[in-house]
């Protein structure tokens, strides 16, 4: 039995494959990203659905692609902790980049592939390897785009009173805008940057007023200047992405793509139903 994971840092989805690529089972945890958890945290995650719990000793692969992963120190410390889990798995950890990678680009080709979800990323895929211009420095410094950039963005305007009244209204409606339930969630309680993407749907829902529209394409604009433009043939080769921002907003970025005379490539919510086909074609 072969397991895929997809993690970032809100979710993981788990999907369970045979040697045929029959999909045995699937489900999802919580992210599991080694940069804002320890050891204990996720296996307590793992323990915690119990197709993995129970199916734990029949894996034979573990292929692992999360968010949080792009240094060797946190592979390692990641693949220590799976090991000791999945005592009869192979354990391969790479970062959430590489599933991106192989659920967008046809094997071969050339492409920018950018991660736009809880989080984000961008690298260049020659078509066998991998080669990233900006090292990310985490959710607080960098993230540009990303669910929970957009999320302190919300929460700046709205107790700085730069909200519109009418969707400040709707904002409290949502959301606990208590100051001291907002400061608990940060800095009290683990994935701050998970809690942070979950004002983005307020974003989403409201993204055809002129507020969400200055906010959504100040981010876009940020995104393609600070990560895509750092690769010489942006223009030349597509631009893929995945995660739930780049879905949702997919026609805003088209929009954007159009100002900067870039190519949108493929646009998936997530990557892992493409992963499997991967995995299935390369034994």
């Amino acid at each position: 039995m072969k397991l895929i994971v997809d993690s970032g840092s809100t979710k993981a989805d788990w999907i369970a494959i045979d040697d045929n690529g029959k999909v045995l089972f699937t489900t999802q945890t919580l992210g599991l990203n080694p940069e804002i958890l320890d050891g204990p945290e996720i296996i307590e995650r793992l323990n915690d659905r119990f197709d993995i719990l129970q199916n734990k000793k029949e894996a034979t692969h573990l292929f692992f692609y999360g968010a949080g992963c792009g240094t060797d120190r946190m592979k390692k410390a990641l693949k220590l902790i799976f090991q000791d889990y999945f005592t009869n798995a192979i354990i391969d950890v790479q970062e959430d980049t590489y599933a991106a990678v192989y659920a967008t680009t046809p094997k071969g080709e050339e492409a920018i592939v950018s991660i736009l979800g809880t989080g984000s990323n961008c690298s260049y895929f020659d078509g066998k390897v991998l080669h990233q211009k900006v090292q990310s420095l985490g959710y607080i410094l960098m993230d540009d785009c990303s669910g929970n950039v957009f999320g302190k963005e919300l929460i700046r305007k709205y107790y700085f009173n730069k909200m519109p009244k009418e969707l400040a209204v709707e904002f409290e409606k949502e959301y606990d805008v208590d100051p001291d339930f907002i400061k608990n969630k940060l800095y009290k309680e683990a994935n701050p940057n998970a809690y942070l993407a979950t004002f983005a749907k307020f974003l989403i829902k409201h993204k055809d007023t002129e507020f969400c529209r200055k906010i959504i394409f100040k981010g876009m604009k940020s995104f393609v200047k600070n990560y895509i433009k750092q690769f010489d043939n942006c223009k030349e080769v597509p631009v893929h992405f995945v995660g739930s921002i780049a879905f949702y907003l997919k026609d805003e970025l088209q929009e954007t793509f159009d100002k900067y005379e870039l190519k949108l490539g493929n646009v998936l919510r997530r990557p892992i139903d493409g992963l499997i086909a991967y995995h299935v074609a390369n034994q």
